[in-house]
């Protein structure tokens, strides 16, 4: 397995790629903006193919890099589900998984610091963002933030792995990089309490100040999505539009979800599942076949979709289009799906 530990020192931000084998499917976990060549670099040289990047929660002291990752390399973006940044491209429940090339992660939701942050485990280790940090947990003053949350997140969800769970949190402030869940049942000042009134306690009276750049990074960091005039620009159609280009023979329409996504909401009738990480590999092998068709696809929200038709039309594709709005919109105009079982 391929895992490096990068750190920002401007936010003290740590960051994650993970890859199973040189030349395979990579994945990132919380990036900055300002390092965004960094790891574009090392990918390169580690010959990995970036497919998805994940955001363990809003962040307020950086811009996160995971727009412009998205921009240069088609990776698909993801965040829990209750997260609100427009970024996300693909929504993961709590104890869903996120999968690459022999890697897998499972998603827990452990809100607390904010409502909306997540954790992520992979087999011998957790990353934890700013839920659970080395010596230390995650503010809980803002950003939706309760510390009674913190407490079942971190005493009832994480510590309830194995001990010798490795932990990797999103920030340290000390030069620590990396501890265990045992380790910080013993050692982590914060966590040697009875109860979560006792924990809120300790919370409520930290003081902190604001992070310095808390009114930058959170408003910035909610709005890093491609929005509908993108979507429109980039040969989108609308429901109606699309529903009335099914009923043409000649015809494809491609599902560039992920099989979670479809049993989770259901797919678009005559649908082929073609993921937005394999689109261009299913264009060049079939280049042939599709030249005489119009080809129609769709994803969650319309993020996926507009860089699959801007990789179509890289092929000179001219008659590709996608969904607005992706199944989001589809299912708020009621439009019908086909619900697939196992």
């Amino acid at each position: 397995m391929i895992f490096r530990q990068l750190f920002d020192k401007v936010s003290s931000t740590y960051t994650y790629l993970i890859a199973s084998r040189k030349g395979g499917e990579a994945l990132i976990i919380d990036p900055v903006l300002e390092n965004v060549e960094r790891y574009i670099k090392l990918v390169e040289e580690l010959d990995l193919r970036l497919v998805k990047v994940i955001d363990t929660h809003i962040h307020a002291d950086h811009i996160s890099g995971i727009a412009e990752l998205r921009d240069r390399t088609n990776c698909i973006t993801i965040m829990g589900d209750a997260s609100p940044g427009d970024v996300v491209s693909m929504q993961v429940k709590d104890n869903e998984n996120v999968d690459i090339e022999n890697i897998q992660l499972k998603a827990l939701h452990t809100p607390g610091h904010t409502n909306d942050s997540f954790s992520y485990l992979m087999n011998d280790r957790i990353f934890s963002g700013d839920t659970l940090l080395i010596r230390g947990t995650g503010r809980t003053d803002f950003q939706n933030g309760d510390p009674y949350d913190a407490y079942h997140s971190i005493f009832e969800r994480i510590l309830k792995l194995p001990e010798d769970t490795l932990l990797y949190p999103a920030h340290d402030y000390k030069g620590d990089t990396v501890s265990t869940l045992g380790e910080e049942k013993k050692f982590n000042p914060r966590l040697q309490v009875t109860s979560a009134d006792e924990y809120a306690a300790i919370m409520n009276n930290l003081n902190l100040p604001d992070p310095k750049m808390m009114d930058i990074a959170v408003p910035g960091n909610l709005n890093l999505g491609i929005d509908f005039a993108r979507q429109k620009t980039t040969n989108g159609i609308t429901v109606n539009e699309f529903q009335s280009s099914m009923q043409n023979d000649q015809v494809v329409i491609i599902d560039l979800r992920e099989e979670l996504e479809i049993l989770r909401d259901g797919r678009i009738k005559d649908s082929i599942q073609i993921t937005s990480s394999q689109i261009a590999e299913y264009i060049y092998k079939n280049f042939d076949q599709l030249t005489n068709k119009k080809i129609l696809m769709y994803c969650a929200v319309g993020h996926r979709s507009t860089l699959a038709v801007q990789i179509s039309q890289s092929y000179n594709l001219k008659n590709c289009f996608h969904l607005i709005g992706g199944i989001k919109n589809w299912i708020f105009q009621n439009a019908p799906l086909e619900k697939k079982t196992l």
